[in-house]
């Protein structure tokens, strides 16, 4: 009989991935050009030309025993963790060295080595809803307690008041994600400081050290000018969690880091925790090949013009045919208010004209669907005549 922590997560798995799954058999029937599957956030713009070029490179010009052993640290290559510091300390105006780099398997693990990290049983974890629905599996993972912050559906920027409110002296962390997953709001430098300066306060109040985890896998992702905060700036015990899956489009190369800067509480015992939970949790070591890649990489990124467009195209097409939602500022992805209370309903009904959406209380978000434009700008054209179809059912 499998684990009972388990049976719950096998009970209650990713909405996301099953409608996918869903996406892939209406295709096996109707054919893929006939199914609008917006469930997926999987990067469907190409590499940049560079990571192939390195990938090449590396493959012929390394000693391949070097290349796919183990790295001589679990925090991953020395030389490597050095170029990603320097590669932020140009962009970002930080000081970070090579020791404030724990190279990881993608943000997810990333996240995961930090909590694991971090957590006792019964320690608090603040999220902001909507939010990533991996986080309460993570954060469960290590038998802590996950806390909801209630979403503000004007501008789904965080509900500070209540945060404040909620955080206690069993608080050890709190996670946000800007570029958000699933709104595509990035969080105003407003909204940080003020942040920053509740949290500060709190640590006074209680004699605690509460750690902020910035999970930034969409960060390059951004339109319109958009700046997004780098939060080691605002706050001294922040941890941040980075991915290439969406900046590089290497999703299944799983590779990506954690910076502990030297000002977060206890970082040499911390930065030593991560590199022992990078071993333990089974990951040992982030891929080696993909180490070197991302670190011949570091000024590339993907061209995000395509999701530009979808992101036009889909939001001004949604809004033609009635449909409330948020503009995205980052991310690929739309956060649509549902027509009915029950969105799950709705997404139903999509169906009907082979379209697949996710619901928004995968996000801890009811009445809200989402979308994921990361597809082919042919199938965000083909499927707004099916979302008119749709409209006309409610409006």
């Amino acid at each position: 009989m499998i684990a009972k922590k388990m049976k719950h997560m096998v009970a209650n798995s990713s909405a996301i991935r099953a409608m996918f799954e869903e996406g892939n058999r209406l295709a096996g029937i109707y054919g893929a050009e006939n199914v609008f599957d917006f469930s997926l956030g999987n990067p469907n713009v190409p590499a940049p030309e560079a990571v192939k070029k390195a990938i090449f490179e590396l493959l012929e010009g390394s000693d391949p025993v070097v290349l796919h052993g183990y790295t001589n640290s679990n925090s991953g290559y020395a030389d490597v963790r050095e170029a990603v510091a320097t590669s932020l300390n140009d962009r970002f105006g930080t000081s970070f060295e090579g020791k404030n780099i724990v190279m990881t398997v993608g943000a997810a693990g990333g996240l995961n080595v930090i909590l694991k990290s971090l957590i006792n049983p019964g320690d608090e974890v603040i999220v902001f809803a909507p939010y990533f629905g991996e986080y309460r599996s993570y954060t469960s993972n290590y038998d802590g307690v996950l806390v909801e912050i209630s979403p503000d559906t004007d501008t789904f920027q965080p509900k500070l008041n209540e945060f404040e409110q909620k955080i206690t002296p069993k608080t050890k962390a709190v996670i946000v994600n800007t570029p958000n997953n699933p709104t595509g709001v990035v969080y105003s430098e407003e909204t940080i400081q003020k942040m920053a300066a509740i949290m500060e306060a709190k640590q006074k109040e209680y004699g605690t050290e509460i750690y902020l985890i910035s999970d930034e896998p969409y960060r390059e992702l951004v339109y319109d000018g958009v700046e997004v905060p780098y939060l080691t700036k605002y706050y001294a015990n922040t941890v941040v969690g980075y991915s290439y899956s969406k900046s590089l489009s290497l999703p299944g190369e799983r590779i990506g880091y954690l910076v502990i800067p030297d000002e977060v509480a206890d970082s040499e015992d911390l930065r030593s925790a991560a590199n022992v939970a990078t071993r333990i949790l089974g990951f040992v070591n982030a891929p080696t090949l993909q180490q070197k890649v991302v670190a011949k990489c570091l000024n590339e990124k993907t061209d995000i013009s395509y999701y530009d467009r979808n992101r036009e195209t889909l939001y001004a097409g949604l809004r033609d045919c009635g449909f409330e939602c948020i503009k995205p500022e980052g991310a690929f992805y739309l956060f649509v208010k549902s027509p009915v209370e029950d969105e799950k309903a709705f997404c139903e009904a999509g169906k009907k004209y082979n379209i697949l959406m996710v619901p928004g209380s995968s996000f801890a978000c009811p009445g809200y669907v989402r979308l994921a434009y990361c597809v082919s700008y042919e199938t965000i054209v083909n499927a707004l005549p099916k979302f008119k179809e749709l409209a006309k059912e409610y409006f």
